[in-house]
């Protein structure tokens, strides 16, 4: 238990301190994390003595894990990369021209990697060669088509990748302490460890945890405002309605004991509640099936790259589940409807060639000058 303590302590720490340096550093921290959980999950079914007879196998899964992240980021990226180099007339136009052919580029590399195996297939090899491309195609969409919403959270605003992280880190805590130390009916066979009263104790405090966090962490601008470039500055922006507070007045026999008259809260702290009832009560089964899947390949972690918590994957299973629901949830229920000037103006500038967009900006002053005109 004071080893994972410890080893607890240290990675909050480190967290906080990439999510103070902003979005650029915590995207990279999701690249760090998805390369450790492709290589514990790609030494699942590694076997050395199948992989000494076939030189540069292991490097043809590796081709096909950064061409997936090429084509994942370079769609998540490409809009702030714009952003960031239109003052740039050649870079703009270098960028643009990149991005059209982004899913060609993409394409091509996957086709040589699939050439690739084909040319490399070797007889009474044939059955481990299929599994390791069927595995490797596996993981690629476990690692990349969930911690994807990861990414697009983090350009949504810190707070949607901060709050939704930091609740799946509040449940396994408590769960674990409670657990501990008061845990007495099994909760399911697939994890022994777990109980029934950590996993009740856990739920309560987790959706208070995100009623109260909510409140905290929606008040500074650096992690409610989107991320429109790539760049590190400080951001400063309209919060809007969500972070704004509203303050309710509290009855008389409240007030009475306690020094409070009003309180506020923030519009955001009631979307927060639905996170933590999902953080606490389904998002756990995203451990289940962890569980269940090193029972099927009988092994206690998926690697020991964190003292007393097993591997990165061990401690990803629960986000990956998180992360989906909080960018669906975020796309649903919080991004308002409709067409606003900044969609239109990001499709002006990913679509149409800087020419295009000089004759769209003469055509729309005429329009409008005639509008005038006629006014």
């Amino acid at each position: 238990m004071w080893i994972r303590a410890y080893s607890t302590v240290w990675m909050i720490g480190g967290f906080a301190l990439i999510v103070y340096m902003g979005h650029l550093y915590i995207t990279a921290m999701v690249v760090v994390i998805q390369i450790f959980m492709a290589k514990e999950l790609l030494n699942l079914l590694r076997k050395a003595h199948e992989d000494r007879s076939l030189p540069g196998f292991r490097l043809l899964n590796w081709h096909f894990f950064f061409t997936a992240m090429l084509f994942v980021y370079g769609r998540l990226l490409s809009q702030p990369l714009v952003n960031s180099v239109t003052s740039d007339k050649f870079l703009y136009q270098f960028v643009s021209s990149h991005i059209k052919y982004h899913m060609a580029i993409c394409y091509f590399f996957y086709i040589a990697g699939f050439m690739w195996f084909i040319l490399t297939l070797k007889k009474k090899m044939y059955k481990y060669q299929f599994g390791q491309y069927a595995w490797t195609h596996m993981i690629l969409i476990v690692v990349f088509t969930q911690s994807s919403f990861t990414v697009a959270n983090i350009f949504e605003g810190i707070f949607w990748f901060l709050l939704p992280a930091s609740l799946i880190i509040i449940n396994d805590i408590f769960a674990y302490i409670i657990g501990f130390f008061f845990g007495r009916t099994p909760l399911i066979k697939l994890s022994p460890k777990k109980t029934w009263e950590g996993f009740i104790g856990a739920s309560v405090t987790t959706i208070i945890s995100a009623f109260a966090l909510a409140n905290v962490l929606g008040r500074f601008q650096w992690l409610t405002c989107p991320r429109k470039d790539l760049s590190t500055g400080w951001l400063q922006c309209d919060p809007g309605p969500l972070f704004r507070p509203e303050y309710y007045t509290l009855p008389g026999w409240i007030h009475q004991w306690f020094l409070w008259k009003e309180i506020s809260i923030l519009p955001v702290q009631w979307h927060a509640l639905c996170l933590g009832l999902f953080a606490s009560i389904i998002a756990p089964f995203g451990g289940f099936f962890a569980s269940g899947f090193k029972r099927a390949f009988k092994i206690k972690d998926f690697g020991d790259s964190i003292p007393g918590h097993g591997g990165i994957t061990d401690r990803m299973d629960c986000q990956m589940v998180m992360a989906v629901f909080a960018y669906i949830y975020h796309q649903s229920f919080v991004v308002r409807e409709g067409i606003s000037v900044e969609i239109i103006l990001d499709q002006i500038l990913t679509n149409l060639t800087f020419e295009e967009q000089q004759t769209l900006l003469i055509k729309l002053g005429q329009i409008l000058q005639e509008r005038l005109g006629h006014s």
